[in-house]
Parts: structure tokens; C-alpha cells; sequence
């Protein structure tokens, strides 16, 4: 696992580099089918992410890769699950709220997920056994044994802290919800939240970041009531779990899945494990 680690790790971050190069320039935007829009750099990231994972020996899903039929992908019991760039509207913005996912999903579960901030230099990444860790200024770390060497990753470990979310007992209760991609249910709700917490915080933020913030104990409860795709969940699901948190279908409370006939995600909800002081 630890190698396969390194190697996502590795992707992320060469993916991210590729994307402030074109952040940094005067891009242009297009527009998918969906009407969802797309840049230079998120084919520039799919491309370095399928270079870098392409020598491995499981199969890529990728937002920026081909439509694979269900009927092809059913038979994978393990397979990367990719966003070359989540949070495009964030890029275009030029907020920099914007990140590279990449997760490895066994038997519909993420067991492994990376997720790299570009413009923050920040790393968090998990996987079963190993755990969740957050590493700040993580390109310098790459950097500092020259840009053709492999990711040190217990250097890394070493580096980065240990994610564990908490129920933060000295912040007011904390929602985080989409920066562009609110909805009148998502409302309704934090408006149901603040009957009984007055003090409450809404906190927008883009891309998978809310589940880093979930994870670490900067905010109480993601709520997703607007659709998702899975290569928009994967890393930051297994991100979350790993740091003590729960990721569930928001009416069945089960555990959400991945490589399904149907892409497209369930309303969700992330919070820390119940009946703990520290999850």
C-alpha cells in the first residue's frame, strides 16, 4: 500500500504543477457536452496522471478519461478513481480553491485518497492502515531532492501531522458547504441548524476541501445536498473515514460506493463518528 501511496502522491503533485502553469497564464475556457466548462489544465493534469499511474496495474476512471461502459468496469474490484482538477469554476475564479483527487477504490470502497492544493502547496492524503495526514508546503518537499526523484514518503509521513477530527468543543457549531454549487435544500437545513445554534458558522469553500475540513475538526458537518460524481468524492471519502469521520447516504445513513452502473452520487452527509469526544 505504502508504494502505491507514493506513487498517487507523486501524480498529485506533478498534476498540480502542471495546473499552475496554466493558472499563471491567460487561459482560455471551454465547455463540455454537460455544459460544465474546461481548461488547458485539466487536460494537462489528466495527462500527467495517467503517465505517472498509468505503470500500475489497476484500471483509471478519470472525469477527463473516456466513458468507460459499466459493463467494462464491473469486473474491476480495484481501480483509480481520478479529478484531474476539481473545482474548474474555482480555477477560472481564480480563487484558488481548487485540487487534484486521486483515490484507489477496492470493492466500492476508496481504501486510498490523495488530494493536492495547488496554490496552497498543501498535501492530505490516507489509506487504510496508514491513516490521514496533512502536509503543508508539500511541493518543497517534493522539490528537495530534485524534480526527477521519487517522493520520499516516509519523509513525508514524517513531515506531515496526523489528521483526527474532533468535536470541537471551542468553535461554534460549523456547517461547510459549496462555494458554487449551493441549493435551496442545503439552506433550508442550515437554516434548521441555526434554531438551535444561534452562534452557528456557514463556511463556503470549493472543490474537496470540505472534507479536509471535516477532517480536520475545522468544521462539524458537510451536508452535500446538490449532485455529485464519484471522482468528485473518492479521495476526499477516503480522507475523511480515515480521520474518524463518516460518509453516508443523507436518507439511508449507508456507507457511499463507488464504481457504480450510474456515476452520479447520492445526497450526502460528513461528520465525525458519534459517541466519541476525539473520532
Amino acid at each position: 500500500m505504502e508504494e502505491i501511496l507514493r506513487q498517487a502522491v507523486q501524480a498529485a503533485v506533478e498534476a498540480g504543477s502542471a495546473i499552475l502553469d496554466v493558472y499563471e497564464s491567460d487561459f482560455a475556457v471551454t465547455f463540455k457536452d454537460d455544459k460544465s466548462p474546461l481548461t488547458e489544465a485539466d487536460r494537462r493534469a489528466h495527462a500527467v496522471i495517467v503517465r505517472r499511474l498509468g505503470s500500475s496495474t489497476y484500471p483509471l476512471l478519470s472525469e477527463e478519461g473516456r466513458d468507460i461502459p459499466f459493463a467494462e468496469r464491473r469486473a474491476w474490484e480495484t481501480l483509480w478513481i481520478v479529478d484531474p482538477l476539481d473545482g474548474t469554476k474555482e480555477f477560472i475564479k481564480r480563487n484558488g480553491e481548487f485540487t487534484v483527487n486521486i483515490a484507489l477504490v477496492h470493492k466500492g470502497r476508496p481504501v486510498l485518497g490523495v488530494i493536492y492544493v495547488p496554490v496552497q502547496d498543501t498535501l492530505y492524503f490516507a489509506a487504510t492502515k496508514i491513516g490521514a495526514y496533512k502536509l503543508q508546503k508539500a511541493q518543497v518537499t517534493y522539490t528537495l531532492g530534485g524534480p526527477q526523484t521519487k517522493i520520499d514518503l516516509a519523509g513525508i509521513m514524517a513531515a506531515a501531522a496526523p489528521l483526527q477530527c474532533r468535536r470541537a468543543t471551542d468553535l461554534p457549531y460549523t456547517i461547510v458547504g459549496s462555494r458554487s454549487h449551493s441549493s435551496p435544500e442545503l439552506e433550508e437545513f442550515v437554516e434548521m441548524q441555526r434554531q438551535s445554534a444561534p452562534n452557528l458558522q456557514f463556511v463556503a469553500a470549493g472543490s474537496s476541501l470540505k472534507f479536509c475540513l471535516v477532517a480536520e475538526g475545522r468544521a462539524h458537518i458537510y451536508p452535500r445536498l446538490a449532485p455529485t460524481m464519484e471522482w468528485d468524492t473518492a479521495a476526499g471519502q477516503a480522507i475523511a473515514e480515515n480521520a474518524g469521520a463518516t460518509v453516508q447516504h443523507w436518507h439511508s445513513r449507508n456507507v457511499l460506493a463507488y464504481n457504480k452502473e450510474s456515476l452520479l452520487n447520492p445526497w450526502f452527509v460528513v461528520k465525525p463518528k458519534p459517541a466519541e469526544k476525539v473520532c
